[in-house]
């Protein structure tokens, strides 16, 4: 048997059958996050939740796996936790009762905020140099980003589209905002 504190005994003697990528394979829950801790990105993601969105659990799962620094949740503290699929387990989940408290969080951190939304004034995403400190904010399905938000962000992103929709799913552009700070800054990819 390996020997180490990150290893879980338990998981050694009846195995593994967690969700979790071969490098954490058998290491307790612990030892997961203090690894991943020690190599977060930069960026935040946040959503509003003002009617109990369903698409939070999916950008927390997207969140673990761009291994972004938070998620945060603007609005309601509950959320549907199936779509994270466990994922919330590893991931820091930071609650925000109102849009003001959480600009004034980020700000406070030095984060830029950035809003992901098709507003008429919106900078194309895939033109945009996202920072490195930077929090992706979202809106929830339907109603998209509160004027609020709009207001306080630095810039706000549109994601290019083609077809007839007018937007794509809140845990779709979540996804997609994160790689392209990914791009940016993990693989250095210009703008």
């Amino acid at each position: 048997m390996p020997t180490g504190d990150h290893w879980d005994p338990e998981l050694l003697a009846n195995g593994d059958t967690r969700n979790v990528v071969d490098e954490y394979r058998y290491w307790n829950h612990a030892a997961i996050v203090a690894d991943l801790d020690a190599k977060r990105h930069n960026f935040h993601v946040a959503i509003e939740n003002w009617q109990h969105d369903l698409n939070i659990g999916s950008v927390v799962r997207c969140a673990n796996a761009f291994l972004a620094k938070e998620v945060h949740i603007i609005g309601r503290r509950r959320w549907n936790r199936r779509g994270a699929m466990v994922t919330d387990r590893y991931q820091h989940v930071r609650h925000h009762p109102s849009v003001a408290g959480f600009v004034l969080w980020a700000r406070s951190e030095g984060l830029a905020v950035i809003g992901i939304d098709n507003f008429p004034d919106s900078v194309p995403l895939e033109t945009y140099d996202l920072p490195r400190d930077c929090v992706l904010v979202l809106g929830q399905e339907g109603p998209g980003l509160t004027d609020e938000v709009h207001a306080m962000a630095e810039a706000t992103l549109s994601i290019a589209q083609f077809g007839s929709t007018r937007s794509i799913n809140a845990s779709a552009a979540a996804a997609i905002a994160m790689h392209a700070w990914v791009r940016r800054h993990i693989f250095a990819q210009q703008v």
